[in-house]
């Protein structure tokens, strides 16, 4: 179903870069940002919350725990 929109000049102009960018047309990059506003597009966040649901809030706890050792450097590893 055709929907007309009136969009002030400079918001189209923003959106027409911003879809060249993202190499989509105008039309598919408005119909992408009413989808995620919608809640019918998953965001990275949401992607990997879906993809971890099966620990539990204390095996994640735990887990994050047990790998922040990698986010330390150490000097002496590097001799």
């Amino acid at each position: 179903m055709p929907l007309s929109l009136r969009i002030p000049p400079g918001k189209e102009k923003m959106i027409k870069k911003a879809a060249a960018k993202a190499g989509k047309t105008k039309s598919a990059f408005v119909l992408e940002a009413v989808d995620e506003k919608l809640g019918l597009v998953e965001d990275r966040e949401q992607t990997i919350r879906k993809l971890a649901g099966w620990l539990s809030t204390e095996e994640a706890k735990k887990l994050r725990e047990s790998l922040r050792v990698f986010n330390q450097i150490h000097d002496g590893d590097w001799d």
